[in-house]
């Protein structure tokens, strides 16, 4: 049987640059889009000098196509390819792409079908719309790095770029896979507005749920799932690694305990906050007793979903990751794959594009 890529057919001119719209665009190149990334003259992409690793990685799959937009013959080419895409992606400050004559009332008049996908920090309305911004000031503003902290301890900026990833690159990418769907069945395309500020406060639907009840925002890092339940937290090990105790439901953590040998401190009350807090001083005395290993041991096949926190590189070690071969070699290095599976269909893996690799083949010059 031969797998056939989801979106094969699907063409996207791709404008953006650095992480947020190459990370969205390299999920639908994945799936089998032809994604044909626009690029400036001499620098292109700004991610290529930054880091070529992090570049290789979000750009696999795709063609490059070198434009100078502020050149009205590379303007005209833009909108040539863009009569003939189903998708474009830009991730300009709004009005820039209207200066260029590239915005999307410009490029619907030629090509009513197209979906026009704007990615930015803070959306195409409202009095924050020109402000620049990166991950850690979208966040900021969205009230999510606030609550990424420990009880009484600063935000903690972490290594993960919620916003542009999780708030800008796949809700963007979700936003562009229906407005296809939806121009295919009515043969009317749609702009996509896509604001990351937007999509991390979208993402933080415990806290807001915490909100609704108590009727404001609990302190950092003592809300129902951000560390303050005693049988759902991180605990020190004997060997001074961690594990993530998840024993949400009763019959986990019972289980858990039982494990251990520790089924007395079932007496003590599991409730968030200070009453919970002689439960949680004898789970730290507990969990000291074992390293990570043995606690990984006894636990880890067992119903107490209680795990090892694991380093990157002992990660990409796991057993579970290898048996999914999510985890690819590129150029000798590890690179991340599509980290979704079909039945009928696969991902279509591929090189990152050298600068201007396919201007003659896609412009014809």
């Amino acid at each position: 049987m031969s797998l056939n890529p989801l979106l094969k057919g699907i063409r996207i001119i791709d404008a953006s640059r650095l992480l947020p719209g190459p990370f969205c665009s390299f999920y639908l190149a994945q799936m089998g889009a032809e994604v044909i990334k626009v690029e400036e003259p001499g620098v292109g992409d700004y991610a290529r000098d930054m880091s070529i690793d992090l570049f290789t990685m979000v750009n696999r799959g795709k063609k490059s196509v070198v434009l100078d937009l502020r050149k009205p013959e590379d303007a005209e080419a833009f909108r040539q390819l863009a009569d003939s895409a189903d998708v474009v992606l830009e991730s300009f400050r709004p009005g820039v792409m209207k200066k260029l004559g590239c915005d999307y009332d410009t490029l619907r008049a030629r090509n009513p079908k197209l979906v026009y996908a704007a990615l930015t920090g803070y959306g195409q309305t409202g009095p924050y719309l020109n402000r620049p911004g990166h991950d850690m000031n979208y966040r900021g503003y969205a009230g999510e790095l606030d609550q990424n902290a420990v009880a009484g301890g600063p935000p903690i900026q972490g290594n993960v770029q919620y916003a542009d990833l999780a708030g800008g690159a796949l809700t963007c990418a979700v936003g562009i896979l229906g407005a296809v769907i939806g121009a295919k069945a009515s043969g009317q395309g749609t702009m996509v507005d896509v604001a990351m500020m937007d999509g991390t406060m979208a993402l933080q639907v415990a806290a807001m749920g915490s909100r609704r009840v108590l009727g404001a925002t609990p302190p950092r890092g003592t809300d129902f799932l951000a560390g303050s339940l005693p049988n759902y937290s991180i605990y020190e090990t004997r060997d001074g690694k961690h594990v993530a105790m998840g024993s949400l439901e009763p019959k986990f953590f019972k289980r858990t305990l039982e494990l251990a040998g520790a089924l007395d401190l079932l007496k003590l009350p599991m409730v968030p906050g200070p009453k919970g807090e002689p439960l949680r001083e004898a789970l730290r005395a507990l969990i000291k007793t074992r390293t990570r290993d043995e606690w990984e041991a006894l636990l880890a096949h067992e119903d107490t979903c209680v795990s090892g926190i694991y380093t990157l590189d002992e990660a990409l070690e796991n057993e579970q990751v290898k048996a999914r071969g999510f985890v690819e070699d590129v150029g000798g290095k590890p690179a991340f794959g599509l980290p979704i599976r079909f039945s009928h269909a696969q991902a279509t893996g591929g090189d990152s594009p050298k600068l201007g690799e396919h201007t003659a083949q896609v412009l014809g010059r």
